[in-house]
């Protein structure tokens, strides 16, 4: 039985974009292909030498569609010889490719891993089903793919397929958190990811688009405030607490995560980042989906051998405000030491949630955190619509000592 261990040897991503905005014009498959190079670049492997790329995609429906991480990683120039398979957890699929290419590593299967993942909500299109019979006299509806349930089987129980912002006002209904609470949580991403950037943490973190005038995430918004956020309407109830403010945008973009053994260090050319020490998954009812991480990261830090009280840092993807904070309180009851060591760096708020690129981001981004704050163990989690959360124990093994 192999008894090889999974390294992060890399990760880049490309500047989130807003739904319309910079990255609009930008393909999937080439965001994606972008971010393959771009990983690529940082080392001295000969590209020939990457056993498989796995990446993640949640819609698939357009320009994505037809196994995105074989399309990406042709039309990044890797040889045809380089496999690619694409996989779908929705919101977690790029955390996903991480874990499954990590696994594929630690059997013995491969060496060296490519992974990450892409989306664009911008360009999800409208799909029209096929009808039952040949020629049907009525009308037919264009269903949109960008986000949520579509096409939903009647079969499935109605409190299940709420809209997403809804089952997160019923998570807030049964913890008790307040709209102010909601706010500050989404004040504070902004400040910290325009803080993050302006020091220059992302500057080797995140890679320009090939013909996209973008240096910088576009939905930062450093003079957001409790006062201006207090303004927003709701969005999903008339007395409700979730806004525009406090939610994740929907966003265009790419991750790509490199992975390795611990021998392939002198193909890559490089030391390792961290060590993938644990790895978690979890599923609850469809609309509490928001609470999945908790477990998701109890089960990644037992596998790991650790516990809360270990953990330097959390990068924890904010789908919404709310659900970041019970998961939050949950793991602070659990001997988490500081709820200020989650999302060091900004969050999902601010830089933004592009489905299958954003478990790269967070993953990525823990790995550079521990780095530059000389942390040994850090957790990346991210919650997925239909009840399931994923999450990742990073091991920092320069700061073991």
């Amino acid at each position: 039985m192999s008894t090889s261990q999974a390294h992060v040897y890399a990760a880049v991503r490309t500047p989130f974009g807003r739904f319309g905005g910079a990255l609009a014009t930008s393909r999937p498959d080439d965001l994606a292909a972008g971010v393959l190079r771009a990983a690529l670049e940082r080392t001295r492997l000969d590209a020939a030498e990457v056993d498989e790329v796995v990446l993640g995609n949640a819609n698939g429906a357009g320009e994505d569609n037809r196994n995105v991480a074989r399309m990406a990683a042709l039309l990044a120039g890797l040889p045809v010889s380089v496999p690619g398979t694409s996989v779908n957890r929705l919101c977690g699929s790029s955390l996903d490719a991480a874990m499954a290419g990590s696994r594929t590593i630690e059997t013995g299967d491969a060496d060296i891993v490519l992974t990450g993942g892409v989306e664009s909500m911008t360009r999800a299109p409208w799909v029209l089903p096929k009808a039952e019979r040949a020629f049907p006299a009525g009308n037919a509806e264009l269903v949109s793919t960008t986000l949520g349930w579509r096409l939903v089987n009647p079969r499935m129980r109605a409190e299940w397929t709420v809209s997403l912002g809804e089952a997160n006002e019923q998570l807030c209904e049964a913890y008790d958190v307040s709209r102010d609470r909601q706010d500050a949580f989404a004040v504070r991403s902004h400040r910290l990811a325009h803080e993050a950037w302006e020091a220059g943490f992302y500057d080797d973190l995140v890679v320009p688009v090939d013909g996209v005038d973008l240096a910088r995430d576009e939905g930062i918004r450093p003079d957001a405030t409790a006062a201006s956020l207090a303004g927003l309407r709701p969005s999903f109830r008339p007395d409700g607490t979730i806004t525009a403010g406090n939610a994740s945008p929907l966003s265009d973009g790419a991750s790509a995560v490199l992975l390795g053994s611990a021998g392939a260090a002198d193909r890559i050319g490089r030391e390792p980042l961290a060590r993938i020490a644990g790895r978690g998954t979890h599923a609850v009812e469809p609309h509490r989906f928001g609470y999945a991480p908790v477990e998701a990261a109890d089960k990644a830090l037992a596998r790991a051998g650790i516990t809360w009280s270990d953990v330097g840092v959390v990068e924890l993807n904010e789908a919404f405000a709310v659900q970041s904070l019970v998961c939050v309180d949950a793991w602070l009851e659990r001997g988490l030491s500081d709820p200020e060591v989650v999302n060091t760096r900004g969050g999902a708020i601010a830089l933004g949630h592009p489905l299958g690129a954003s478990g790269g981001r967070v993953l990525g981004t823990l790995a550079e955190a521990m780095r530059a704050d000389g942390h040994r163990w850090g957790v990346a989690a991210i919650c997925i619509g239909v009840g399931q959360g994923l999450a990742v124990v990073l091991e920092n093994e320069a700061a073991a000592g």
